[in-house]
This record gives C-alpha cells, sequence and structure tokens, in this order.
C-alpha cells in the first residue's frame, strides 16, 4: 500500500469511529470515502451499529448496500446528524474543490443538511490556494455547453469537456449532465466571486466549489497518523 492509500486509509477508519448509534450519516463518494463506508459496515456487522446512511452518489449507494448499511432517501429525513466525504483540494480555510468523481451536485446537497460536514482526505489533498492542483468541475446541461464553456473563457478558465475513458463520448453525471473541468492557471484568486458567477450562469447545474460547508477536516499522514484541522 503507498504512502498516500495509507493515510486514506487511516482518515476513513478514523472517521468511522466518529459516528454513535442513531445517528443519520450522510456518506460521500470516492476512495477515501470508501474506506469510511467499509470501515461502518465493518462497525455495522461486528459491533450492532444501529445508523442510517445517505449516499451521494449510486456508487456510494452500491457500496453501502454491499456493506449493510441501512439507507434512506432524503425525501425520508430533515437533517443529517453528520456527514463526511474526501476533497480534491483543501484549502486553510477548510474550502474546497470537489467533483474528480462527478458526484458534486449530490455531495452538496446531501452535506449541506449534516451538522457537522467534516471533510476527510489523505495530505497531498491541502493548498494554500484554491484552483493550484485541480480544476473546477462544472455541471452542465449539454445543450448549454458552447455558452457555459464561452462564460468559463471569460471567468479566466480553460475549460475541457470530460472524456470518459471506457466509452465514445463525454462523461454523463447521475444526473445526466455533462462535466466541465475548468482549469485556473496559477489558481482562483476569488473563489466566492467565481461561485457566485457560476451559479448564475444559465446551463449550470451546480460546480465543484464547497466555500464554508466543512466545519472540520480530518487529514490523513503517509506514516497512518491522523490529525483534525479547523478552518484559519
Amino acid at each position: 500500500m503507498s504512502t498516500q492509500e495509507a493515510g486514506k486509509r487511516a482518515v476513513g477508519e478514523a472517521a468511522a469511529q466518529r459516528v454513535t448509534s442513531g445517528m443519520k450519516v450522510g456518506l460521500g463518494t470516492g476512495s477515501t470515502a470508501a474506506y469510511l463506508i467499509k470501515a461502518l459496515g465493518r462497525r455495522v456487522r461486528e459491533e450492532g451499529l444501529d445508523i442510517i446512511g445517505t449516499p451521494t452518489s449510486f456508487a456510494a449507494e452500491r457500496l453501502a448496500r454491499a456493506e449493510g448499511i441501512p439507507l434512506v432517501t432524503l425525501d425520508a429525513i430533515e437533517r443529517l446528524d453528520i456527514a463526511f466525504d474526501g476533497a480534491d483540494e483543501i484549502d486553510p480555510g477548510l474550502n474546497l474543490i470537489k467533483g474528480r468523481g462527478g458526484a458534486h451536485t449530490r455531495e452538496k446537497i446531501v452535506e449541506s443538511l449534516a451538522d457537522p460536514f467534516i471533510v476527510i482526505a489523505d495530505s497531498t489533498k491541502l493548498v494554500d490556494q484554491l484552483g493550484t492542483t485541480a480544476p473546477v468541475p462544472v455541471e452542465v446541461l449539454p445543450m448549454a455547453l458552447g455558452p457555459v464553456t464561452r462564460r468559463l473563457e471569460k471567468l479566466g478558465a480553460r475549460p475541457v469537456l470530460r472524456m470518459a475513458k471506457s466509452k465514445d463520448g463525454p462523461v454523463v453525471s447521475d444526473q445526466g449532465f455533462w462535466i466541465v473541468d475548468a482549469y485556473f492557471d496559477g489558481g482562483i484568486s476569488d473563489a466566492q466571486a467565481l461561485n457566485e458567477a457560476l451559479l448564475h450562469t444559465p446551463g449550470v447545474l451546480d460546480h465543484g466549489l464547497f466555500l464554508g460547508m466543512a466545519k472540520r477536516g480530518l487529514i490523513g499522514n503517509p506514516d497512518g497518523s491522523v490529525q483534525e484541522v479547523v478552518p484559519r
């Protein structure tokens, strides 16, 4: 196991220990969240942990069901007691870029209902400024691809339509939308302004900037240790 993978596993296991019986838990998507879901599944089977989960994607749902975690949709609950999810980038204020797995819209909905939402990641995801190592995924109505692409260019981005690797054509999200990865050479100078601009762009469903949502972070280090961080 690589040092990065060791960090992911350690933080997933540590996050699972923060869950207690009776909780409604938001279950994130991606490789780090998968370690969390597997650890929770073990606790359900071995300890009788009594929880219900709300997944953020089809992939998270399938894994949680395989692990024996009872699930409910957002139609059945109003709030979540806690939610965990990974990130592609984490800045010192715990602002995030998410969406490498294409699930950022559902993730944002689920995690907005959780108190708290805790981001879990290995230490390679820490950055001083958002946009320096990862693009901002923008979920786009297919017929609006041209106008949205031009809008992103005016906002200083280098937009690239995400293409599927195991099929011909673009990646299609769980909502049936396409994903444009917006690269910002040198990083994003004003993430809040970009957030507002994208949300007011017709044809954009949502994007991968998660600003002010994570209350705490759990960071897995290469040596297997885990540190808790708060916004600075």
